[in-house]
């Protein structure tokens, strides 16, 4: 909970540095939409930021950082409260806007975990791990969906990249024991030297 009001908290903080320096800049109107976005967002009514901030963007271009954030936001929101289309279709949409983003492969990959759809979910982590490759949780989703999966050889792969990036990570050194005895379960047993007898 208090991680979900940090990261409310710092995006307000973006959102309200972003407004404060589009105010002294471009479009009065975009403007007032954007600051009617921020009003809402402090508020939490998202359905209202989007729409100011989509106004605003479509009157300002520079304004579209507002609208991705709180598409995010929104998103966020409609995961905790398990409508968990509407959460895609925004985190499609912030997307669309901001391509090259791994938090929004992120967020969106989650839903899909959510949904059970671990083919999608597998390529989101695949495309955020592809931008940023140095984050460890990238690599341990991955990991988690081929163990899932039951491929055990490429869960242990991914657990290994996560391991050289953070050799003390808990999480894959747990996974790593785990996938480790379910091989020596898996392997052959073997079979004993027939002797013989002279």
């Amino acid at each position: 909970m208090m991680r979900k009001n940090s990261a409310f908290v710092l995006i307000a903080a973006l959102l309200l540095c972003i407004c404060k320096f589009a105010w002294g800049q471009g479009n009065a109107e975009a403007v007032k939409f954007s600051r009617e976005g921020f009003e809402a967002t402090k508020d939490k009514d998202w359905n209202k930021a989007v729409a100011a901030f989509r106004k605003a963007a479509e009157l300002d271009s520079k304004q579209a950082p507002n609208l991705i954030a709180t598409l995010q936001q929104r998103g966020t929101a409609y995961t905790n409260e398990k409508k968990f289309p509407e959460a895609i279709a925004d985190f499609n949409e912030a997307l669309k806007m901001k391509p090259n983003d791994p938090g929004i492969y992120e967020r969106r990959a989650y839903v899909e975990m959510k949904m059970n759809d671990l083919d999608k979910a597998f390529a989101d982590y695949s495309e955020a791990s592809r931008l940023n490759p140095n984050e460890v949780r990238y690599y341990l989703y991955r990991g988690y969906i081929y163990e899932k999966k039951g491929d055990i050889k490429k869960s242990m792969a991914d657990t290994e990249k996560a391991l050289k990036l953070d050799k003390h990570n808990a999480e894959a050194l747990n996974r790593k024991e785990r996938l480790q005895k379910i091989q020596s379960m898996n392997a052959p047993a073997a079979t004993p030297a027939v002797s013989k007898s002279p």
